[in-house]
């Protein structure tokens, strides 16, 4: 088999689509909060929204990992695309003909959270089939790149088209934006590997097909315990992620927050940039490890006092690394796991991952309310030690929260740097992706089974 000769060209190819589409959701996704909130005012109805575009996606996981395996990343992703399109069509006949009502909403973020979870692994066992090894960590970069211009493109957008064409254009605008992904998967050529151990597609076969991504990885003890240590990051990471609105806004104006959120994204942007040309870290489990314990440096930076510039370096620093650590894990996976297990691991590092992150936002409200504002003091820090720790004012409590979950990254982080199986894991791993990946023969592609138009 010869190699492509224009595998990152390819890539870019897809990925632009890829963009298009990230964006034109992120803006629906945005200007659909808005929307809810605006016909509930409730909080509890945002806050169920946010859990439902987790669950489905955990829950639907194991399945769809095994199909990605199956069918090959562009058909997986071919599905994902037209099945998200026709969601967002339908949800555009209810709004248009004015029988939208807020629970059609925790049907259609549910739907698009499962199919999430056939595109999301689909994506990232395309990666190493198009880009050389050398170019995996530039190629993940600009996966984060479209991720963070999206979210710091969403509220803005969204703002100006609710005001323009109303929340049923948005909807119809994402819709014409899965045009795009879907040009993308037609131009491209993604070879298929062939993945699972029968033509069974039951959900017993299914499950077993999962199982067995289990255990290819339990028999890599350091990729097990990668796994684990992402886990308990996006635990501790997940209270920031929730937190960040009611600590800003607990002293400050909704523009104040606006303006951390968006410079937050920046740092993200400015990060994705600075990996998609250098590449990331040459040694990329000291760079998932190193710059998470700048995410925890970051946690307890802004919760130090309640200050704007201070919440917003913090913010900015922690989303700039993230950036390097989500990279610089995909390239790990993507390098040492076989191509034909690619869909069904990636999809079990999305539900460990995922998983805690989900508990994170379930119980942090819970310790804010319960613990820590009563323990720091609601509308005032009465303690001496914690007003030197976080300052004083109301909402110090959730600051205090905060920064215990900062040292605690960094505690995760001693504790995986003291495990010599994660350590050495680049080392002791052999790399299963070629320097340049191959393209499927003709024959072969002619072959490859094409979803259904």
């Amino acid at each position: 088999m010869s190699p492509p000769a224009h595998g990152f060209r390819s890539f870019v190819v897809l990925w632009s689509g890829q963009f298009a589409s990230l964006t034109g959701s992120g803006v629906s996704g945005f200007a659909l909060g808005v929307y809810a909130y605006q016909l509930s005012g409730s909080v509890t109805v945002l806050g169920l929204i946010y859990a439902l575009a987790y669950l489905p996606m955990i829950l639907v996981s194991p399945f769809a990992g095994s199909l990605v395996d199956r069918w090959g990343p562009r058909r997986a992703m071919t599905v994902s695309v037209v099945a998200a399109a026709l969601i967002m069509l339908g949800l555009a006949l209810l709004l248009t003909s004015g029988a939208f009502a807020v629970w059609h909403l925790f049907v259609v973020v549910s739907l698009l959270s499962a199919v999430s979870a056939l595109q999301s692994p689909a994506f990232e066992a395309t990666v190493p089939r198009l880009v050389p090894k050398r170019h995996l960590g530039r190629a993940n970069g600009m996966r984060m790149l479209a991720m963070a211009t999206s979210q710091v493109l969403a509220p803005v957008a969204a703002g100006f088209l609710l005001l323009a064409v109303g929340i049923d254009g948005i909807i119809l605008i994402d819709c014409a934006s899965y045009a795009f992904a879907l040009l993308g998967l037609a131009i491209v050529r993604i070879p298929h590997t062939g993945g699972g151990r029968s033509a069974a597609t039951g959900p017993r076969s299914l499950l077993a097909d999962f199982a067995e991504a289990w255990h290819y990885v339990a028999a890599r003890r350091g990729l097990v315990s990668l796994m684990l240590f992402l886990g308990a990051l996006n635990f501790f990471a997940g209270f920031a992620d929730l937190l960040i609105t009611p600590l800003v806004l607990a002293f400050a104006s909704p523009d104040a927050l606006g303006t951390v959120i968006s410079i937050g994204g920046l740092g993200m942007i400015a990060a994705s940039l600075a990996v998609s040309a250098w590449g990331g870290p040459r040694h990329r489990v000291r760079g998932v490890l190193g710059f998470s314990v700048v995410i925890g440096l970051a946690m307890v930076l802004g919760s130090l006092r309640p200050d704007v510039v201070l919440i917003t370096a913090g913010a900015a620093v922690l989303l700039a690394a993230l950036a390097v650590v989500v990279s610089s894990n995909q390239a790990i996976w993507q390098t040492k796991v076989e191509p034909a297990m690619l869909g069904r691991t990636m999809a079990l590092l999305n539900m460990v991952a995922s998983a805690p992150q989900l508990v994170a936002y379930a119980t942090a409200g819970v310790l804010t309310d319960l613990v820590f504002q009563p323990l720091v003091g609601r509308d005032g820090v009465a303690s001496p030690v914690f007003a030197a720790l976080v300052g004083t004012g109301p909402g110090r409590g959730i600051a205090l929260l905060l920064m215990v979950m900062g040292v605690l990254i960094i505690g995760v982080v001693a504790l995986a740097w003291a495990d010599p199986r994660l350590r050495r894991l680049e080392e002791e791993l052999p790399d299963m992706t070629d320097e340049t990946p191959e393209q499927e023969p003709a024959a072969e592609a002619a072959a490859t089974p094409r979803p259904a138009s």
